[in-house]
């Protein structure tokens, strides 16, 4: 810091400033404070002052710092010329020195700025210099290093193939050791045929198996292969060979006596539960046709193949005792459990063979396969005898359906084995496939089978169905039968829940194809020839059920027929005729009733294959191109024969009908109903006592058609009948004469029988019974008025002629000349 002596001149003493006052923490107002205390001490106090308070007596801070007397220093300050800040000159010069100064240090400052670049400009292109000078220097060291490495590379190949020489060179010293030692235990098996007695301890040492088995394979082997080398057109190696014959024949003897040694001592050990002594025969074993004679001697010696009273056992506990019937339920139980403790068997052989064998996985696949092939194999011959399809059972004995239950039941249970067999383990052993063998023979057939069942099915239930409806005839005997009311009741009627039987049966069947087809192909067409089969019952079934309805609707007929009313008969016989054709009318609404619910029960039938067919069928037949198609077709052509005759019965059904409407309209109607007499009393305006009885006998009996009918058939049904009572109407009415009070009559029965067939809903019809109440006003207005009747419907004017010649005053009225002009008009 700058310093200054209070005793000299301010202008006279340099200011004295140093360099380092402005290094470090710096602060200009510190530099300045320093600069003037020396020259402001009173200044100095007064910042003091100011600082502590609001100043003294009468001086008064100023805005820019600088403190302002009171106006009484003012004054006086003005009267005496006193200057207010006497040290000013003294700042001026203290400033322009500290300015000097301050010039000088910067120049100072500036050389050595100046110096200190110069300098390191010298010394960055001297580190520049060193630092090229190293890049060269470790270019080169990389340079050594890749030399360096490379030869190192090279040297190690070399090393290699010094290494793989000298390994080679002592494999091929060991081999050669080896074959001095083979040759040498070759010629000592080479000695004399059959004479082993020479031969090396090794081979007779009991501790030194293992390495006798390797040797005398070894021998064998190289024997075999020098012998199929051999040329029999060269003399030496001919020789040889015959040499070397004598011993390949030793060492097979040698080699089988070893094996069998071997056994023995596995199945010592194998009674003891020695699994470490098994293990390492096992491992021994193997080096002969690798191990197969140990695998299959371990496998044939289990208890479950050899044990006789394990495969009774077996047989009691499926088919229970001998002579009993078994039953599928019962079957499936046994084969349950003893499949569970073939399996349970299995698994606790499996946890030996997995200790003892080396190749664990080909002992499970000989023993499952033994498992199946024997001890499975022998239980289905004696549980599954396929039938003759030429004599079959008979049902009393289950007939061919037992057969399929326990050859269905045998199968899934069969797979089931075959899956937990493959859980436990049976190594790369196809035990799917072997399963499906042991059922080939019965697969083979099946379909056949399949079809032979239902048919036989079908067959038993006819044959009961028959059995009780003749015994329901015994029972009823021939009560009734005089008034006809039992000719259709002595038929068999078609039963739905007969129907839902054999659909039972098919989906039985069905659940069979299924469990035994696994490819779409064949599930399809084994669904098909079962589907079939229903079809072919179903059809059969109601069209005999609808042809025997149809044979009471003719047997009711051929009654009719014969009590026909003839001409000139006695009353007595009359009677009787009459009471007879009574009792054949009754036969005849029997009849129809009959066939009507056979139509409904059919109806029914069909609509449960329907269903069947949609439900279950469809599915399984879709997969398969034109399966499908091919089915729905065949559905529609096998109900084609019972729609047939469904048609034939539903027209007798209209003959029965219309029959009998006739009849009751030739025995009730009477001349005078259309022409009563002119006594002067009222007109009856009820219908007719003939009208009467069709339309009750028409409401009785078409009760049945309009519950069992249904859709289009009811109105193709009703629209024929329709059609029918017009036409019989129109002909019955042409026997009669009419008056006008017969034609209101005749009108009155017209309306009646109108709003009845409206019943029908079919407009047709009631068109034609309205033109019915139309043609009716020929009998009731004047003469004169005819012709304009008929202006508006000119499509009746034919009838309209034929009625006209029915009016009472017909000729009298002389209406043919009269209209003339008018039937000459519409021809």
């Amino acid at each position: 810091m700058p310093e200054r002596s209070k005793s000299s001149s301010v202008s006279n003493l340099p200011l004295i400033l140093d360099i380092d006052d402005f290094k470090g923490d710096f602060s200009f107002d510190a530099l300045f404070g320093n600069l003037v205390n020396e020259l402001l001490p009173s200044f100095q106090e007064e910042e003091a002052d100011t600082a502590g308070g609001h100043g003294l007596g009468g001086t008064e801070a100023l805005p820019n710092g600088h403190a302002r007397a009171s106006s009484d220093a003012a004054k006086f300050a003005q009267g005496d010329s006193i200057p207010l800040f006497p040290e000013v000159d003294a700042l001026l010069s203290l400033f322009k020195d500290s300015c000097k100064e301050l010039i000088d240090l910067r120049k100072q400052v500036d050389g050595k700025l100046y110096n200190l670049k110069k300098e390191v400009s010298t010394q960055d292109a001297k580190h520049r210099k060193t630092l090229t000078e190293l890049e060269k220097g470790v270019d080169g060291l990389f340079d050594s290093f890749a030399r360096l490495d490379s030869r190192i590379s090279s040297v190690g190949r070399t090393a290699a193939k010094i290494g793989d020489h000298l390994q080679s060179a002592d494999a091929q010293r060991e081999t050669a050791s080896q074959t001095i030692e083979l040759v040498k235990y070759l010629m000592e098996f080479n000695s004399s045929p059959g004479d082993l007695m020479e031969l090396s301890p090794l081979f007779s040492d009991d501790s030194r198996v293992a390495e006798a088995a390797s040797i005398a394979q070894k021998l064998r082997s190289f024997a075999e292969e020098d012998i199929a080398r051999a040329v029999p057109s060269v003399v030496g190696s001919a020789t040889a060979s015959r040499g070397l014959e004598v011993a390949v024949a030793n060492l097979q003897e040698y080699c089988n006596e070893l094996e069998n040694r071997l056994l023995s001592r596995f199945d010592a050990a194998s009674q003891r539960r020695e699994l470490s002594t098994m293990s390492e025969c096992a491992k021994i074993l193997s080096q002969f046709n690798r191990g197969s004679s140990a695998m299959q001697h371990y496998v044939a010696t289990r208890p479950m193949f050899i044990d006789v009273e394990i495969m009774n056992s077996d047989t009691r506990l499926v088919l229970g005792d001998q002579g009993s019937q078994a039953s599928p339920s019962n079957v499936a139980r046994g084969l349950s459990s003893l499949y569970k403790e073939i399996t349970d068997t299995v698994r606790k052989e499996a946890a030996t063979i997995m200790a003892v064998f080396p190749s664990p996985n080909d002992v499970m696949s000989i023993l499952v396969q033994r498992v199946l092939e024997q001890r499975v194999t022998a239980l289905l011959d004696k549980l599954l005898v396929k039938p003759s399809l030429v004599n079959p059972p008979p049902m009393e004995e289950g007939g061919l359906l037992l057969y399929l239950r326990m050859l269905a039941v045998a199968y899934e249970k069969t797979q089931e084995l075959a899956r937990e067999l493959r859980a436990v383990g049976c190594g790369d052993l196809d035990v799917e496939g072997l399963t499906e063998s042991l059922f080939s023979s019965h697969m083979d057939e099946y379909p056949e089978h399949e079809q032979a069942s239902l048919g036989q099915l079908y067959q038993a239930k006819l044959d009961e169905l028959r059995a009780e409806n003749q015994n329901v005839s015994d029972s009823t005997g021939t009560i009734g039968r005089s008034k006809g009311a039992s000719v259709a009741s002595s038929h068999q009627q078609i039963s739905v829940a007969v129907v839902t039987e054999f659909v039972r049966w098919n989906e039985e069947a069905l659940t069979r194809c299924t469990l035994f087809s696994s490819q779409p192909a064949t599930l399809a067409a084994n669904v098909k020839a079962v589907f079939t089969c229903l079809l072919d019952q179903v059809s059969q079934y109601i069209t005999d059920g609808l042809e025997r309805a149809r044979d009471s609707l003719t047997e009711a007929a051929t009654m009719r027929e014969r009590f026909v009313l003839g001409t000139n008969l006695s009353r007595r016989v009359a009677a009787a005729a009459a009471s007879a054709a009574e009792a054949a009318a009754a036969a005849g609404e029997s009849s129809f009733r009959s066939f009507m619910v056979a139509v409904q029960r059919c109806g029914s039938s069909v609509a449960i294959v329907q269903q069947y067919f949609a439900n279950s069928i469809s599915r399984l037949l879709l997969p398969v191109d034109g399966a499908h198609a091919a089915s729905c077709e065949e559905m529609a052509t096998a109900m084609s024969s019972a729609e047939g005759a469904a048609y034939k019965g539903l027209q007798q059904c209209i003959e029965t009908v219309m029959a009998e409407v006739e009849r009751l309209l030739s025995a009730e109607q009477k001349a005078t109903d259309y022409r009563s007499p002119d006594d002067g009393m009222a007109p009856d305006h009820r219908p007719t006592n003939a009208c009467t009885r069709v339309v009750a006998y028409l409401s009785r009996v078409l009760e049945a058609a309009f519950t069992a009918l249904e859709g289009l058939n009811k109105q193709a049904f009703l629209t024929e009948l329709g059609n029918r009572l017009y036409k019989g109407l129109l002909n019955h009415w042409q026997k009669f004469t009419f008056n006008p009070s017969g034609g209101l009559r005749l009108k009155r029965d017209i309306t009646e029988y109108g709003e009845f067939v409206r019943s029908f809903n079919a407009p047709s019809v009631d068109e034609k019974f309205e033109l019915l109440g139309i043609l009716a006003n020929v009998f009731i207005v004047a003469p004169e008025s005819l012709s304009s009747l008929f202006e508006g419907t000119p499509s009746i004017r034919k009838d309209a002629q034929r009625f006209i010649q029915l009016r009472e005053d017909y000729k009298s009225a002389k209406l043919a000349s009269r209209l003339s002009s008018l039937w000459s008009g519409s021809g």
